[in-house]
């Protein structure tokens, strides 16, 4: 199995094309393994002509714990989940790479293309905020999550994931609840860890407001988000794409949090437009 090869954290990744396509690393958000990549929507990636990397963000899967299962706070940053990236590219030996992350996910993607712009070719922010302004934030505090959670079975940990999507508010979208039972149960198998996105948690609450920041971002930028996204509010996505100088937005409507199977080969298309721009802008440069 793949792992980086650093002393300090150990991050399990997949790759998946062909190793001469310019690399495009998906990066999951709060608690969530790579399994919220499915391969279904990967193999839409790798026809279009990018080689796909998912991982398991510290804390969950089969990378590296940050603590014990009482420990709801690692001592890590959202900075430091941004390094993380860069340790995969640099175990894959690539210098720059096309990155996009959901929710969580886009906010570590921030990071990298703030602390490491030069690792950049193109950027997508899914579900995503800049920042822990109040307005975007519609999930409340969430105070079970300061505290050691209580653990479960996996038979409670699938009907709970069941329950979750049947709670969203009734959409033009299929819920997909099969796929997220299975997804579930696969995910309690391969490391049932509650404490992790406490520990995760801890790092998001501490995180730096980035919105300022992403003015600086001049590589391709595809911002999406739902409008019915009952998690974080759509403004930040209008607030990010007005940042970030000719990014691409998209506020999907009859969208939740969570991006509809239906809308996979549309974000595809996106992300793969995305990143024929910054390739082409790259290799003009290059000749130049």
């Amino acid at each position: 199995m793949p792992y980086t090869d650093t002393a300090d954290v150990r991050l399990y990744y997949e790759v998946f094309g062909d190793d001469a396509d310019p690399v495009l690393v998906l990066i999951s958000g709060g608690g969530a393994q790579l399994l919220s990549w499915d391969e279904e929507f990967i193999s839409l990636l790798t026809a279009g002509g990018l080689r796909v990397v998912r991982f398991d963000n510290r804390d969950t899967g089969f990378s590296e714990r940050f603590g014990t299962e009482d420990d709801i706070d690692g001592g890590y940053g959202l900075a430091d989940m941004g390094d993380d990236v860069v340790r995969i590219l640099d175990d894959l030996g690539v210098k720059s790479a096309h990155l996009s992350g959901h929710s969580m996910g886009g906010m570590i993607a921030q990071m990298v293309a703030i602390e490491h712009p030069e690792r950049m070719r193109s950027l997508g922010l899914l579900s995503s905020i800049p920042g822990q302004n109040p307005g975007y934030i519609l999930h409340g505090e969430r105070p079970e999550l300061r505290e050691a959670p209580v653990r479960i079975t996996r038979e409670q940990a699938v009907a709970f994931a069941e329950a979750a999507v049947l709670a969203s508010p009734a959409r033009r979208y299929d819920p997909q609840v099969a796929w997220h039972r299975d997804r579930a149960g696969i995910a309690y198998d391969r490391g049932y860890a509650p404490e992790g996105f406490s520990r995760q948690w801890a790092a998001l609450r501490r995180a730096p407001e980035r919105l300022e920041r992403l003015r600086e971002v001049t590589v391709p930028t595809l911002v999406l988000h739902g409008r019915d996204d009952d998690v974080l509010h759509w403004s930040a996505a209008v607030d990010m794409a007005e940042a970030i100088d000719g990014a691409e937005l998209q506020v999907q409507p009859d969208m939740g949090h969570l991006i509809p199977h239906e809308l996979w080969p549309d974000l595809a298309h996106a992300l793969l437009r995305t990143a024929q721009r910054a390739d082409e802008r790259i290799a003009q440069r290059t000749e130049s």
